[in-house]
Protein backbone atom coordinates (compact mmCIF):
# COMPACT_ATOMS: atom_id res chain seq x y z
CA UNK A 1 0.00 0.00 0.00
CA UNK A 2 1.00 3.17 -0.26
CA UNK A 3 1.34 5.89 2.94
CA UNK A 4 0.37 8.89 3.13
CA UNK A 5 3.72 11.05 4.08
CA UNK A 6 5.05 14.36 5.10
CA UNK A 7 9.15 15.22 3.66
CA UNK A 8 11.14 18.54 4.56
CA UNK A 9 14.68 18.83 2.87
CA UNK A 10 16.31 18.41 -0.34
CA UNK A 11 15.51 15.06 -2.12
CA UNK A 12 19.42 14.04 -2.81
CA UNK A 13 20.37 14.73 1.41
CA UNK A 14 21.07 11.62 3.95
CA UNK A 15 17.33 10.54 4.75
CA UNK A 16 16.11 10.61 8.23
CA UNK A 17 13.18 7.89 8.35
CA UNK A 18 10.84 9.35 11.23
CA UNK A 19 8.42 6.63 12.54
CA UNK A 20 5.80 7.52 14.81
CA UNK A 21 4.40 5.68 17.94
CA UNK A 22 0.70 4.98 18.74
CA UNK A 23 -1.54 6.99 18.59
CA UNK A 24 0.48 9.09 17.19
CA UNK A 25 1.25 10.14 13.66
CA UNK A 26 3.57 11.92 11.33
CA UNK A 27 1.89 15.10 13.01
CA UNK A 28 4.58 14.23 15.70
CA UNK A 29 7.40 15.12 13.69
CA UNK A 30 5.97 18.73 12.40
CA UNK A 31 8.59 20.78 14.66
CA UNK A 32 11.76 17.81 14.39
CA UNK A 33 11.47 18.30 10.09
CA UNK A 34 12.45 22.15 9.85
CA UNK A 35 16.16 21.46 12.13
CA UNK A 36 16.73 18.19 10.10
CA UNK A 37 16.27 20.37 6.84
CA UNK A 38 18.13 23.03 7.64
CA UNK A 39 21.16 21.05 8.05
CA UNK A 40 21.14 19.31 4.51
CA UNK A 41 19.02 16.01 5.95
CA UNK A 42 15.67 14.69 3.87
CA UNK A 43 13.33 13.54 6.32
CA UNK A 44 10.43 11.29 5.54
CA UNK A 45 8.22 10.68 8.10
CA UNK A 46 4.82 8.47 7.16
CA UNK A 47 1.59 8.31 8.71
CA UNK A 48 1.88 4.22 9.07
CA UNK A 49 -1.27 2.10 8.16
CA UNK A 50 -4.49 3.16 9.71
CA UNK A 51 -2.87 6.20 11.44
CA UNK A 52 -3.36 9.75 10.49
CA UNK A 53 -4.14 9.94 7.09
CA UNK A 54 -3.50 6.58 5.83
CA UNK A 55 -5.77 4.42 5.40
CA UNK A 56 -6.15 0.88 7.21
CA UNK A 57 -4.99 -2.13 5.42
CA UNK A 58 -5.66 -5.50 7.06
CA UNK A 59 -4.45 -6.65 9.13
CA UNK A 60 -2.86 -4.51 10.97
CA UNK A 61 -0.40 -6.44 12.45
CA UNK A 62 3.17 -6.08 13.78
CA UNK A 63 4.46 -7.82 10.35
CA UNK A 64 1.95 -6.07 8.14
CA UNK A 65 3.29 -2.51 9.39
CA UNK A 66 7.02 -3.22 8.77
CA UNK A 67 6.16 -4.53 5.20
CA UNK A 68 4.87 -1.53 4.59
CA UNK A 69 7.54 0.51 5.58
CA UNK A 70 9.47 -1.78 3.70
CA UNK A 71 7.19 -0.38 0.68
CA UNK A 72 7.50 2.98 1.57
CA UNK A 73 11.27 2.79 1.69
CA UNK A 74 11.15 0.87 -2.03
CA UNK A 75 8.70 3.69 -2.80
CA UNK A 76 10.59 6.51 -2.03
CA UNK A 77 14.00 5.26 -3.45
CA UNK A 78 15.88 5.38 -0.19
CA UNK A 79 18.93 3.28 0.12
CA UNK A 80 19.68 3.71 3.23
CA UNK A 81 18.73 5.93 6.42
CA UNK A 82 18.79 6.37 9.75
CA UNK A 83 15.65 5.26 11.09
CA UNK A 84 13.97 7.79 14.19
CA UNK A 85 11.99 5.50 16.22
CA UNK A 86 9.37 6.31 18.91
CA UNK A 87 7.45 4.02 20.73
CA UNK A 88 5.42 1.21 18.21
CA UNK A 89 7.93 3.15 15.41
CA UNK A 90 10.70 1.40 17.25
CA UNK A 91 9.39 -1.94 17.82
CA UNK A 92 8.30 -1.64 13.92
CA UNK A 93 11.51 0.13 12.83
CA UNK A 94 13.90 -2.03 14.62
CA UNK A 95 12.27 -5.66 13.31
CA UNK A 96 12.63 -3.82 9.82
CA UNK A 97 16.20 -2.38 10.57
CA UNK A 98 17.42 -6.50 11.74
CA UNK A 99 15.83 -7.43 8.63
CA UNK A 100 17.20 -4.62 6.57
CA UNK A 101 20.60 -3.85 7.65
CA UNK A 102 22.45 -3.08 4.46
CA UNK A 103 19.65 0.03 4.66
CA UNK A 104 20.38 1.24 8.23
CA UNK A 105 23.27 4.11 8.88
CA UNK A 106 22.56 4.35 12.53
CA UNK A 107 19.67 4.39 15.05
CA UNK A 108 17.76 6.98 17.03
CA UNK A 109 15.56 4.86 19.87
CA UNK A 110 13.35 6.83 22.08
CA UNK A 111 10.39 5.52 24.67
CA UNK A 112 10.43 1.56 23.56
CA UNK A 113 12.08 -1.59 24.48
CA UNK A 114 12.93 -3.69 22.07
CA UNK A 115 13.81 -7.33 24.36
CA UNK A 116 12.01 -10.93 24.42
CA UNK A 117 11.60 -10.77 27.92
CA UNK A 118 9.43 -7.31 27.65
CA UNK A 119 6.43 -6.72 29.38
CA UNK A 120 3.59 -4.63 28.40
CA UNK A 121 2.15 -2.05 30.75
CA UNK A 122 -1.48 -2.02 31.51
CA UNK A 123 -3.37 0.02 28.89
CA UNK A 124 -1.44 -2.17 26.50
CA UNK A 125 -2.68 -5.33 28.54
CA UNK A 126 -6.12 -4.08 28.23
CA UNK A 127 -5.98 -3.73 24.46
CA UNK A 128 -4.51 -7.27 24.05
CA UNK A 129 -7.10 -8.91 25.74
CA UNK A 130 -10.04 -10.02 24.22
CA UNK A 131 -13.66 -8.22 24.87
CA UNK A 132 -11.57 -6.18 27.45
CA UNK A 133 -10.19 -4.10 24.28
CA UNK A 134 -13.11 -3.80 22.44
CA UNK A 135 -15.09 -2.56 25.20
CA UNK A 136 -12.60 -0.04 26.25
CA UNK A 137 -12.31 1.71 22.50
CA UNK A 138 -15.91 1.60 22.22
CA UNK A 139 -16.46 3.45 25.23
CA UNK A 140 -13.74 5.80 23.88
CA UNK A 141 -15.13 8.91 21.89
CA UNK A 142 -13.09 12.25 21.01
CA UNK A 143 -13.05 14.28 24.42
CA UNK A 144 -12.25 11.06 26.34
CA UNK A 145 -9.27 9.89 24.13
CA UNK A 146 -8.49 13.82 24.69
CA UNK A 147 -8.42 13.47 28.51
CA UNK A 148 -6.30 10.15 28.40
CA UNK A 149 -3.35 11.76 26.59
CA UNK A 150 -3.37 15.06 28.77
CA UNK A 151 -3.55 13.01 31.71
CA UNK A 152 0.47 11.55 30.38
CA UNK A 153 1.02 15.01 28.78
CA UNK A 154 -0.25 18.67 29.16
CA UNK A 155 1.57 19.22 25.66
CA UNK A 156 -1.52 18.21 23.55
CA UNK A 157 -3.11 20.82 21.96
CA UNK A 158 -6.66 20.41 20.33
CA UNK A 159 -5.10 20.16 16.66
CA UNK A 160 -2.94 17.33 17.80
CA UNK A 161 -5.74 15.99 19.45
CA UNK A 162 -7.97 15.95 16.14
CA UNK A 163 -4.78 14.18 14.16
CA UNK A 164 -3.63 11.92 16.61
CA UNK A 165 -7.85 10.29 17.43
CA UNK A 166 -7.86 9.83 13.72
CA UNK A 167 -6.23 5.96 14.27
CA UNK A 168 -9.42 5.24 16.54
CA UNK A 169 -11.66 7.29 14.89
CA UNK A 170 -14.48 4.75 13.33
CA UNK A 171 -14.54 0.76 13.87
CA UNK A 172 -12.17 0.08 11.42
CA UNK A 173 -9.33 2.08 12.70
CA UNK A 174 -10.00 0.58 16.10
CA UNK A 175 -9.71 -3.03 14.53
CA UNK A 176 -6.42 -2.07 13.45
CA UNK A 177 -5.25 -0.87 16.74
CA UNK A 178 -6.27 -3.49 18.47
CA UNK A 179 -4.60 -6.15 15.85
CA UNK A 180 -1.53 -4.25 16.00
CA UNK A 181 -1.39 -4.44 19.78
CA UNK A 182 -2.23 -8.09 19.73
CA UNK A 183 0.04 -9.40 17.70
CA UNK A 184 3.08 -7.27 19.51
CA UNK A 185 3.99 -11.16 21.34
CA UNK A 186 7.59 -10.29 22.39
CA UNK A 187 8.82 -13.44 22.20
CA UNK A 188 8.69 -12.98 18.45
CA UNK A 189 12.13 -10.78 19.22
CA UNK A 190 14.48 -13.89 20.67
CA UNK A 191 15.51 -14.34 17.35
CA UNK A 192 16.65 -10.55 16.70
CA UNK A 193 20.35 -9.24 17.05
CA UNK A 194 20.15 -5.68 17.65
CA UNK A 195 23.95 -5.39 18.19
CA UNK A 196 24.42 -7.30 15.26
CA UNK A 197 23.61 -3.59 13.20
CA UNK A 198 26.99 -1.83 14.70
CA UNK A 199 25.78 1.30 13.99
CA UNK A 200 26.08 4.61 16.08
CA UNK A 201 22.81 4.35 18.57
CA UNK A 202 21.16 7.84 19.96
CA UNK A 203 18.75 6.89 22.89
CA UNK A 204 16.38 9.91 23.56
CA UNK A 205 14.14 9.21 26.54
CA UNK A 206 12.02 11.97 28.73
CA UNK A 207 13.16 11.11 32.11
CA UNK A 208 9.60 10.63 33.70
CA UNK A 209 8.11 7.83 31.07
CA UNK A 210 5.69 5.72 32.75
CA UNK A 211 4.98 3.50 29.32
CA UNK A 212 8.85 2.77 28.55
CA UNK A 213 10.76 3.76 31.77
CA UNK A 214 14.44 5.16 31.21
CA UNK A 215 15.59 1.68 33.04
CA UNK A 216 14.91 0.33 29.20
CA UNK A 217 17.09 2.70 28.23
CA UNK A 218 20.01 1.50 30.15
CA UNK A 219 19.34 -1.84 29.20
CA UNK A 220 19.99 -1.02 25.40
CA UNK A 221 23.17 0.79 26.76
CA UNK A 222 24.01 -2.10 28.56
CA UNK A 223 23.27 -4.38 25.24
CA UNK A 224 24.36 -2.01 22.37
CA UNK A 225 28.27 -1.73 21.61
CA UNK A 226 27.77 2.10 20.85
CA UNK A 227 25.07 4.28 22.14
CA UNK A 228 24.61 8.06 23.58
CA UNK A 229 21.59 8.55 26.29
CA UNK A 230 20.33 11.83 25.94
CA UNK A 231 17.49 12.45 29.01
CA UNK A 232 15.24 14.79 28.71
CA UNK A 233 14.17 16.39 32.04
CA UNK A 234 10.61 17.31 32.84
CA UNK A 235 9.25 15.17 29.77
CA UNK A 236 7.80 11.97 30.15
CA UNK A 237 6.79 9.26 27.44
CA UNK A 238 5.69 11.73 24.55
CA UNK A 239 8.99 13.57 24.58
CA UNK A 240 8.65 14.16 21.13
CA UNK A 241 5.49 16.41 21.43
CA UNK A 242 6.63 17.67 24.63
CA UNK A 243 10.31 19.19 24.54
CA UNK A 244 10.45 19.26 20.48
CA UNK A 245 13.40 21.85 20.08
CA UNK A 246 15.73 19.64 22.82
CA UNK A 247 14.83 16.77 20.93
CA UNK A 248 15.49 18.00 17.76
CA UNK A 249 18.90 19.24 19.07
CA UNK A 250 20.29 16.63 20.45
CA UNK A 251 18.85 14.47 17.02
CA UNK A 252 20.98 17.20 15.00
CA UNK A 253 24.29 17.06 16.74
CA UNK A 254 24.09 13.26 16.85
CA UNK A 255 23.63 12.68 12.80
CA UNK A 256 26.93 14.73 12.77
CA UNK A 257 28.59 11.94 13.27
CA UNK A 258 26.67 9.57 11.08
CA UNK A 259 27.83 9.12 7.42
CA UNK A 260 25.75 7.82 5.13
Amino acid sequence: MTLVYREAGSAGGPVALLVHGFPQSSYMWREIMPPLAAVGRRALAPDLAGFGDSPVDPPGTWERQMDALEGFRQEMGVKSCVPVMHDWGALIGLRWACEHPDAVDALVISSSGFFPDGKWHGMAKALRTPEVGEQALAGLDRDGFAGVLRASSTSFGDEAIDEYWKCLADDAHRRNALEQYRSGDFEKLAGYRLADLDVPVLLLWGESDEFAPLAGAHRFERELPNTELVVIEGAGHFVWDEQPERCAAALVAFLEGVEP
